[in-house]
């Protein structure tokens, strides 16, 4: 989050009081080295394959992520949920911020 424009990092953290923490299992780690065993990602992005790893292991049903490039990704994304399968984890959705948040009026922005 280092990274991310102030914008960003303020909007995080007031999500961050919400979010429940989870921790690295041996699971995940197996799981991610399944994605990069599949070359849905190189070994230079293996924290991203944690992160999905970490989620599906978890049992969350969403990823949410401005990860464009190693996540929220439409070529990726199916790969990610082909090896959940194989492994015997479920499919998870992945998408970007803007379609999970409503306005006032309950519309998706």
């Amino acid at each position: 989050m280092e990274k991310a424009p102030p914008a960003i990092r303020e909007f995080s953290k007031e999500f961050a009081l919400l979010a429940e923490s989870v921790e690295v299992t041996p699971a995940a780690i197996s799981l991610q080295e399944a994605y990069l065993h599949a070359n849905v990602l190189t070994t230079g992005s293996r924290m991203d394959a944690l992160h999905v790893a970490i989620a599906v292991v978890a049992g969350c049903p969403l990823i949410v992520s401005w990860n464009f490039k190693h996540i929220v990704n439409f070529r990726k994304i199916p790969l990610y949920n082909g090896v959940n399968l194989l492994n015997g984890y479920m499919a998870i959705a992945i998408c970007s911020p803007p379609e999970v948040i409503e306005d006032e009026s309950g519309e998706t922005v």
